[in-house]
């Protein structure tokens, strides 16, 4: 008995390592499909078998992921994924069928089994649809199975044929006019005899065999599955998204594909799609006068105004397929939405939870009023009677905060159907106005509410002109002139520091202060024409030219200097010695946000389209229960954020911002404490103020305003930067000066954060260079090629003081005291483990490469001869940077080819390296001489760096040894495989010490 146990298992073992070798031969390409018809039938066989259909199955799948091969016959591999195709839907036909007859008796083992099945026939499906359309019986019985798994209870079968549907429905070889027409309901198996050729069949695709009852059966399970289960959720056959399962990350890139297929049915069938979402927003609301919900109710409701909103933004968005449907299907189209439109105008909702919704619903009809404008009145006096409905509260608790959240939330509605419905609300801007004056003056209208209606007030305005767009603004800003541009608030607050700290016990007045910051930034944003940021000097000098004047120049004048007394008096904060004479309260005050850490630690998820933000005006009273230091930090927080990005919206204006205020003012303000900054702070700095400041300056104000603004944050950040990476490489913790407040007990925490922190402001300094080499800055800056041969001599080479005015990398070579720390960065980049910091510098080290290739600057051709080029060099040893090695070595070619018979730097550069011989530069000199191609040069300056190392480069050797198969898709089999883009960098930042 022992022996035939034994014997058992030896042949049991045999089996295995046989599907495993025939796995790993298929996933090499290394199986020709014309000689493999017998494989196929023996794996085939062992679909029945529990022991081995796991692995029969994944053969499978990696056959039905390749494509058909050029060098193959198109009959003879037609013919064997033909076969294949035969065994797959007869055992998944199986699988179903059990299923839907008898779904108790299905265990774990055999719905893993089924859930293999399914991708193995989605990927048939997406990989060789070619091979099943030249049949329609063929055709219509895989959709039908394909469509069965859809509506499938499980959520992993759900979401493989959801992969599915989504590359069928999307083929670009579809015509428009076919899957315009509504009501197309012929039969797919009945195409066959209609005179359809299989070759007609393969090009037009999918569409020829979809009926308006499958397009129907997808909406409505896609409708269905917009939830996740919740405590809310009701016991019910369906099986919803579980966070707990899944992940909380992955439902919105689930939700997303979800609605994905919304848009793509709505597009080529808007009446279906109509119709459908109509009837899911009946069922899901329920009975109209039914004053409360429950809880899976509201859920319910969230989920069909998304549907709603991807509907509506399907049929009427700006790409002009709407005006190009019939007239008939445009009638059946207007008439649902406009039945919708009726009975939410007809709806008496006071619950907060219901009115928010409501006017979400509302908003999502934004795209259809654009179209149809007679019904904008109706709409936006609803939303006024929407606000009106709900009371004015002060209290920040229970369900008085949930009025007032409501409120805000209708106020934001106003915004995105202004955004959405267009020049469709100009006739209705007086009523609106009037009605915002009255509610104003009878004091039913907060003030973060009031904003909220300004803001939905300029996007109305800018799409009706300049001249509307001033009247607009001049109404709007005027009471905020007559209090922000008075004397004795700015006498008795922004004196010195200390006034500041007064400011804090005036609640109500200092968040009056943040609304005014907030709403010059939104005016700011809000008003003018869309400016290209590719060629910023273009762009400016086109506009002077023109004469063009942006709405919001003329106030520039009275809005900035008050606001750079605000940051320069926010920044003396953190500065010694006033920062120590700070109370315990504003002192816990500076420390990060809640919501900063929890953006640090990839906690936070994106709000849902429309949420409002606490910024947006839920804190502008102190709340009851909540500490001050709280509602300061907050503050602190917001206007500092909205003033960095108040002025680099300014900044985009170009000459009507830089020759209006005093360079010297805004410098003062925004650098003089920039040495006691937090990482956190600098970051923004420079993202929202420097990078505009920088980009949109005139030359001939280079040097007022850029060297200026740069050296000091050039020279701090270079040497905080060294610090901190020197103490995260070294010590394993990078050491920076934030403050995190309490949290103790969360060391491993702190670290991560700090990482993060340390990371997020190298980037964007890196940030700050790519902006210097810009070619719209640089105009004046030759190409190598330009240039011409590499050996010319250098008296026809220019001073750098050439450049100075045409290329603002040259400008800044040119001031020592900024362009000293910005090359120490520059080159000390390369060896902190962070590619995308290394991305964002190679565009500088390239123009600089030019500069001392074009100048006879000796100093400069040094430095990159020597320091660049060691520099990137050891660059290419960090692993991580294997993702831009190609532009590095193309960095590496440039230096040694066009500088090297002018300086003996960078062949003394290679000669250091561990390995290189004399004889070895010598060949790889002989090898450039023979060949004119940037594409072969490259290729011998990897080889030659890969010799002189030993093969330690690691950025290459990387790319050496990966086997790359481009005909394969393989990816491991779980209950719901991950389906999310691939994580960020930045998102994987000190968490592997987590696992």
């Amino acid at each position: 008995m022992g022996s035939c146990n034994r014997s058992c298992q030896i042949w049991f073992n045999s089996w295995v390592c046989w599907l495993e070798y025939l796995i790993l031969k298929v996933s090499l390409c290394s199986i020709s499909f014309i000689s493999s018809a017998f494989l196929f039938c023996r794996c085939g066989s062992l679909l029945s078998y529990s022991d081995f259909r796991l692995l029969a199955c994944e053969f499978f799948k990696i056959v039905c992921q390749r494509k058909r091969p050029a060098d193959v016959a198109v009959c003879e591999y037609d013919a064997a994924m033909s076969n294949i195709f035969q065994v797959l839907m007869n055992i998944s036909q199986e699988f179903l069928t059990k299923s839907r007859m008898q779904p108790m008796a299905i265990d774990e083992s055999e719905y893993e089994f089924g859930v293999c099945i399914c991708e193995t026939v989605v990927a048939l499906g997406s990989s060789n649809m070619q091979c099943i359309l030249v049949d329609g019986a063929r055709t219509s019985h895989f959709l039908q199975q394909m469509l069965e798994y859809y509506q499938h209870y499980r959520i992993a079968l759900h979401f493989q044929s959801l992969l599915f549907w989504l590359v069928a429905l999307r083929e670009p070889s579809k015509a428009k006019s076919v899957a315009r027409v509504s009501g197309d309901t012929s039969p797919a198996g009945n195409l066959g005899s209609v005179g359809v050729s299989s070759t007609e069949k393969e090009k037009k695709g999918v569409s020829l065999f979809i009926t308006d009852e499958i397009y129907s059966t997808l909406l409505d399970v896609s409708f269905k599955r917009m939830l996740k289960k919740s405590a809310n959720s009701s016991s019910s056959l369906l099986e919803l998204w579980n966070e707990e399962l899944e992940g909380k990350s992955d439902f919105s890139n689930y939700r997303t594909k979800l609605l994905d297929l919304i848009r793509v049915i709505a597009s080529q069938r808007p009446v279906i799609a109509a119709a459908n979402i109509v009837q899911r927003i009946n069922v899901v609301s329920g009975d109209a006068n039914q004053t409360t919900k429950s809880p899976q109710d509201l859920d319910a409701m969230v989920g069909a105004q998304l549907g709603l909103e991807t509907v509506v933004s399907a049929i009427f968005d700006g790409s002009g397929d709407y005006a190009k449907t019939d007239h008939e299907a445009k009638f059946q189209i207007h008439r649902t939405f406009e039945g919708l439109l009726q009975q939410l105008l007809s709806l008496k909702w006071t619950e907060p939870s219901l009115i928010v919704i409501h006017g979400h619903y509302l908003d999502s009809l934004g795209l259809y009023l654009r179209h149809y404008p007679d019904v904008v009145a109706s709409v936006v006096n609803k939303l006024f009677e929407l606000l009106t409905s709900l009371p004015i509260t002060i209290q920040q608790q229970g369900p008085s905060n949930n009025s007032r959240q409501a409120r805000l939330q209708i106020c934001s509605s106003f915004i995105r159907i202004s955004r959405a419905a267009d020049k469709a609300l100009l006739p209705h801007m007086k009523n609106i106005a009037d009605t915002m004056a009255y509610l104003q003056g009878e004091g039913r209208l907060l003030r973060a509410e009031h904003d909220h209606l300004c803001e939905a007030f300029l996007i109305m305005a800018s799409s009706s002109g300049i001249q509307q767009q001033q009247e607009v603004l001049a109404w709007l800003l005027e009471p905020l002139n007559k209090t922000w541009t008075q004397v004795e608030w700015q006498t008795a607050y922004l004196s010195d520091p200390s006034g500041l700290t007064d400011m804090f016990a005036d609640t109500q007045f200092m968040w009056s202060i943040y609304h005014t910051v907030t709403f010059f930034e939104k005016a700011l944003k809000r008003s003018g024409t869309k400016r290209s940021t590719t060629a910023p000097q273009a762009a400016i000098t086109t506009t002077t030219a023109t004469g063009y004047l942006h709405p919001m120049s003329s106030h520039l004048s009275w809005i900035l200097p008050p606001l750079l007394r605000l940051l320069r008096c926010i920044h003396a904060l953190w500065a010694e010695p006033f920062a120590q004479s700070l109370t315990g309260e504003i002192k816990a005050a500076k420390s990060m946000t809640i919501s900063e850490q929890a953006s640090l630690l990839g906690e936070t998820s994106k709000p849902t389209k429309g949420q409002v933000a606490p910024a947006d005006g839920l804190l502008d009273v102190q709340r009851e229960g909540e500490s001050k230091e709280n509602n300061i930090r907050n503050w602190l927080r917001g206007v500092r954020d909205s003033g960095y990005n108040l002025i680099g919206l300014a900044a985009t204006l170009g000459e009507a911002f830089f020759r209006c205020i005093d360079g010297s003012s805004v410098i003062l303000a925004l650098m003089e404490n920039v040495q006691v900054m937090e990482f956190r702070h600098l970051r923004q700095l420079m993202h929202l103020a420097v990078v505009p400041l920088v980009k949109y300056c005139p030359a001939e104000l280079w040097q007022i305003w850029t060297a200026n603004l740069l050296q000091p944050i050039f020279v701090h950040c270079q040497q905080a930067l060294d610090y901190s990476w020197s103490s995260l490489l070294r010590e394993g913790r990078a050491k920076v000066p934030d403050s995190f407040g309490n949290l103790s007990g969360s060391e491993l925490k702190v670290e991560v954060m700090e990482e993060k922190l340390l990371r997020d402001l190298t980037r964007e300094v890196c940030s700050v260079l790519w902006v210097l080499a810009l070619p719209g800055l640089n105009s004046g800056l030759p190409s190598l090629e330009q240039l011409g041969p590499v050996n010319r001599i250098d008296s026809s080479l220019k001073s750098l003081e050439s450049f100075a005015s045409s290329s603002l990398t040259g400008f800044l070579m040119l001031n020592v005291g900024t362009a000293l720390p910005a090359l120490r960065i520059t080159v000390e980049v390369f060896s902190w483990t962070d590619s995308e910091a290394v991305t964002k510098v190679i565009p500088f080290c390239g123009a600089l490469i030019h500069l001392a290739v074009a100048t006879n600057r000796a100093e400069l051709r040094q430095f990159v001869g020597n320091d660049l080029f060691s520099s990137i060099i050891q660059g290419l040893s960090v692993e991580l940077n294997a993702v831009v090695s190609a532009e590095l070595i193309g960095l590496c070619r440039e230096i040694y080819l066009y500088l090297s018979d002018k300086d003996p730097a960078p062949k003394q550069v290679l000669l250091s390296l561990s390995d290189m011989k004399q004889e070895d530069l010598l060949a790889f000199d002989d090898c450039l001489s023979k060949t004119a191609s940037p594409k072969e040069q490259k290729q011998h300056m990897r080889s030659l760096l890969l010799l002189a190392t030993g093969n330690k480069l690691k950025a290459l050797a990387s790319q050496k040894t990966t086997n790359i198969i481009t005909n394969v898709t393989t990816r491991n089999r779980g209950t719901v495989a991950h389906h999310g883009p691939s994580a960020e960098e930045e998102d994987r930042i000190g968490l592997a010490g987590l696992s």
